[in-house]
């Protein structure tokens, strides 16, 4: 899909702030998949339609997510998690991508996973560090993305769990096993 084609497809869905956003996310994921060699293609499709359904109403993702069979544990998290497995499944239904690896880049750009593949952890940093992001440890991460992806991919999952734990709120556990193994695959 053409590059014009699918924004026009994201905008109708997004807020113009969140459009903003993920025009930023694009460019930052291309940056990012020419530096780790991956395919800017795959990483703008993904960057594109990462957000594709977060502001769809959360009865209909709930609905999306149990007649789709997706983890039920997402139903016990936070509602901000769910439009990531949705958006992969309705811009799979919608739009009509078909390419597994960026639908599973958009399934996993909120919680990771274990075994992460190179595109879906340029996703999840690319959704992180995009430029129109201000908030504390992010500065740190944009250095750490310019040498080493497994490390910005580290510190952004920690900075994230250390938020939800200040705020006393659940993380969900695919983030904590993806957290696990990146560092003890990344010890030196």
């Amino acid at each position: 899909m053409e590059r014009d084609k699918a924004l026009n497809l994201v905008r109708a869905q997004l807020t113009e702030h969140r459009y903003q956003h993920t025009l930023g996310v694009m460019e930052t994921a291309i940056e990012l998949a020419e530096r780790f060699n991956i395919d800017p293609g795959k990483a703008e499709m993904a960057a594109i339609f990462h957000d594709y359904a977060k502001f769809r109403p959360k009865e209909e993702m709930k609905e999306i997510i149990e007649a789709e069979g997706m983890d039920k544990l997402l139903l016990e998290f936070n509602a901000e998690l769910w439009h990531a497995p949705v958006g992969a499944y309705l811009v799979k239904k919608e739009a009509g991508v078909e390419d597994d690896e960026v639908l599973d880049a958009i399934r996993y750009h909120t919680s990771g996973r274990p075994g992460m593949t190179k595109l879906e952890k340029v996703i999840y940093l690319a959704d992180y560090i995009e430029p129109g992001r201000h908030f504390p440890g992010v500065d740190e991460v944009r250095e750490l993305a310019k040498v080493n992806l497994e490390q910005a991919l580290i510190s952004s999952i920690r900075n994230s769990i250390t938020f939800l734990m200040k705020k006393n709120q659940a993380v969900f556990p695919e983030t904590f096993h993806t957290f696990n193994e990146l560092v003890l695959k990344n010890r030196s």
